[in-house]
């Protein structure tokens, strides 16, 4: 049965080709995606070119993007849906604006008494409701290793989580999934997180703290380390390592393993691997 959205995809990755060398630069870019099968890299290929199509990326004056930076960026947004089902999950918002360096923004916080604290912080990245994502290309650059900290998965994680409302470390799950075992998992993992830093504020967590800043800051520090650094993460939380798989239907932990078994390299230190190039 002719389909006009199928039509209109391939008449987009036709109009949009990537050439093998334009390709091979972005994979020397991203370690993060070695490992993945043939048929991945193409799909993620394919989803890569379509992203660029549906989002406008607004790059502010200082900074020039060429196709390989777009490419880059893109590859890393798709990322985290290559195994779900090509459903809009990046849908309500069309933009994503580029800073040449962070960025300051007013911040508005009410604590526990009821307070209201307002200040201005510097942001190296910012997912509005029912508007654009932002990221500080600086950001953008560092991400892409295995190393526990990507930019651009961590927004689109807050994107995902918009899907059904506010920003809560809650979002849409598969029907296959229950609401009760996220819970579960995630708050388990954030109040330990939590305790840890009240009794100790300046303690090494085993991800990173900002995670204990608020359930959806949770999910979005999680989902980063869930793609560049799962030993890390399913070490310090495994149930939550479990429902992240279960959510993406992909787990970076084998992949991860099976390169540390066929490329020395790879068995360094988070820190050290986000060097590591492909081959």
């Amino acid at each position: 049965m002719w389909s006009f959205r199928a039509w209109r995809r391939q008449r987009i990755l036709a109009r949009h080709p990537v050439s093998a060398s334009t390709w091979a630069e972005v994979r020397q870019r991203l370690p993060l995606l070695d490992g993945l099968s043939t048929r991945e890299e193409q799909r993620l290929r394919e989803r890569a070119v379509l992203f660029l199509e549906g989002k406008h990326l607004s790059a502010l004056p200082g900074l020039e993007l060429d196709a390989i930076d777009r490419l880059t960026l893109a590859a890393q947004a798709e990322l985290p849906l290559l195994h779900l089902a090509d459903l809009n999950w990046y849908q309500g918002f069309h933009e994503i604006v580029l800073y040449p360096d962070d960025f300051v923004s007013p911040q508005r916080h009410r604590d526990a008494s009821g307070v209201v604290h307002e200040w201005d912080g510097a942001h190296s990245g910012e997912a509005w409701q029912q508007g654009p994502v932002i990221l500080a290309w600086p950001g953008v650059c560092a991400s892409g290793g295995w190393d526990g900290y990507n930019l651009v998965i961590h927004e689109l994680a807050h994107k995902l989580d918009m899907l059904n409302g506010a920003a809560n470390g809650l979002p849409p799950l598969h029907s296959s999934m229950r609401i009760r075992d996220w819970a579960s998992a995630m708050q388990s993992a954030y109040d330990a997180m939590n305790s840890q830093l009240d009794a100790a504020p300046h303690s090494a967590t085993a991800i990173d703290p900002y995670a204990a800043e608020d359930p959806a800051e949770f999910f979005a520090v999680t989902s980063e380390y869930f793609f560049s650094a799962p030993d890390l993460l399913v070490e310090a939380f495994p149930a939550v390592y479990a429902q992240l798989a279960l959510f993406y239907r992909q787990d970076p932990l084998a992949r991860l393993q099976r390169l540390q078994v066929e490329h020395p390299d790879y068995r360094a230190t988070p820190k050290d691997r986000h060097h590591t190039t492909n081959g």
